[in-house]
């Protein structure tokens, strides 16, 4: 039996109010919003409505909270009232939620809006899709460092309403030797062992994940007293052979297997099958593509589509 997941491999957390705040006002400030000429040249200074933001797929809402934040920023007057929690799933055509307040601010944040939200909502839908595709195997997708500059705690967020877990936050969560890292070190053994001793040299304690490319390094990895090892781009029938070694040791209970490198959706579940633990996949966040969403006015002039 396969250790309890550590800390550091997180289920869902709170929405990062903080990142999103920050991010906000980066991307209002990108688009100028406090310089929108075509809205004040075209829309009425008094005009007050109604929007709604709404899918053109389905899939799984991520990042309501956004659009809030988004929109305080732009004008405190503008009431969001969101119609789905996020981690829903969502149909075609599915109000995500309803706007009220002035016609400009509304039309002024739209877009700045619908970007957070259409690759939130992306990132949760095809974390979804690989959760479901090991469902029942025991096996936990996780995402990967591979995120959006400036936008990894969001990122990160996403994959938690997808359903997905969340590896390290940043390079000082936790120790993740990889292979540029064990070959400076002069081998896996001599790494574990360095991380080893700068741990009794700062009086820190972390968690320590090991990737290898073999089952030679990973049987390795176990002597020196990995109790957490990456299997990278391994066949299907290596990372068999390292399940089958785990299993053989007296301190089996102890050790997680995870599984990383190029995994694709017809391939995870393959993977899945083999009994490793965790399944890393930079594709939830480097490669999901974005949730056709739009938001249009219902009440007052309706802008056109874009």
């Amino acid at each position: 039996m396969a250790p309890a997941l550590t800390t550091w491999v997180r289920g869902v957390p709170e929405f990062p109010s903080a990142a999103a705040r920050a991010a906000a006002a980066a991307a209002l400030a990108e688009d100028a919003s406090g310089k929108d000429i075509t809205t004040e040249w075209s829309v009425p200074e008094d005009l007050a409505a109604t929007a709604e933001i709404r899918t053109r797929q389905s899939g799984i809402a991520a990042g309501l909270p956004v659009i809030a934040e988004v929109f305080a920023q732009v004008d405190p007057e503008v009431e969001v009232e969101p119609a789905v929690a996020d981690g829903a799933r969502l149909a075609d055509g599915q109000v995500l939620a309803h706007l009220s307040g002035p016609a400009r601010s509304l039309i002024t944040g739209e877009r700045t809006a619908l970007n957070f939200l259409q690759r939130m909502c992306g990132i949760a839908t095809l974390t979804g899709r690989y959760v479901q595709a090991v469902a029942g195997t025991g096996a936990r997708i996780l995402d990967t460092r591979k995120t959006a500059p400036g936008l990894r705690a969001l990122d990160k967020y996403a994959v938690t309403a997808g359903g997905g877990h969340n590896h390290r936050l940043d390079l000082a969560a936790m120790v993740l030797l990889k292979e540029n890292h064990i070959a400076a070190a002069g081998g896996v053994a001599a790494a574990i062992e360095a991380v080893g001793r700068g741990m009794a040299r700062t009086g820190q304690t972390v968690e320590s994940d090991v990737e290898v490319q073999t089952v030679t390094q990973a049987v390795e990895a176990l002597d020196a007293g990995a109790r957490w090892i990456m299997l990278d781009n391994m066949p299907v029938a290596d990372i068999e052979q390292v399940v089958k070694v785990r299993a053989g040791r007296a301190d089996a209970s102890r050790i997680l297997l995870e599984a990383s490198g190029t995994i694709r959706l017809d391939t995870v579940l393959a993977i899945a099958g083999t009994g490793v633990d965790l399944i890393s996949v930079g594709a939830l966040t480097h490669s999901a593509p974005a949730m056709d969403l739009t938001m249009l006015l219902t009440t007052g002039p309706a802008p056109c589509p874009r």
